[in-house]
């Protein structure tokens, strides 16, 4: 029964603190959405998306086959994984909204 002591654990509030490669894959996706003027779009829809960011990240595993067909294919799937941890969507909120200050 100790597996059930554990079974409805969710980590704490708060933005995720992803990996150096995760970071990464992070960056180059807001430099590319700041860089089309995109930043107020992107931050609306993400915070609308929030409660739903474990079932996009399932959703693009379901899809890695033929996004990796056209991309690399660590990006992706790193994305995906940075997707299923609870802040992923402050996180990219926060990086999102220092790239638009860094811009001008």
């Amino acid at each position: 029964m100790q597996w059930l002591k554990h079974a409805f654990a969710v980590e704490p509030p708060g933005a995720a603190e992803p990996t150096e490669r995760e970071r990464e894959v992070v960056d180059r996706l807001c430099q590319a959405i700041v860089r089309r003027r995109l930043t107020p779009a992107a931050v609306v829809f993400l915070e609308m998306a929030r409660p739903l960011n474990f079932l996009g990240a399932q959703a693009l595993h379901f899809f890695m086959p033929f996004v990796s067909a056209v991309t690399d294919a660590d990006g992706p799937s790193l994305f995906a994984a940075f997707l299923e941890k609870r802040g992923s969507i402050e996180y990219i909120t926060r990086r999102l909204e220092q790239w638009e200050s860094r811009q001008g």
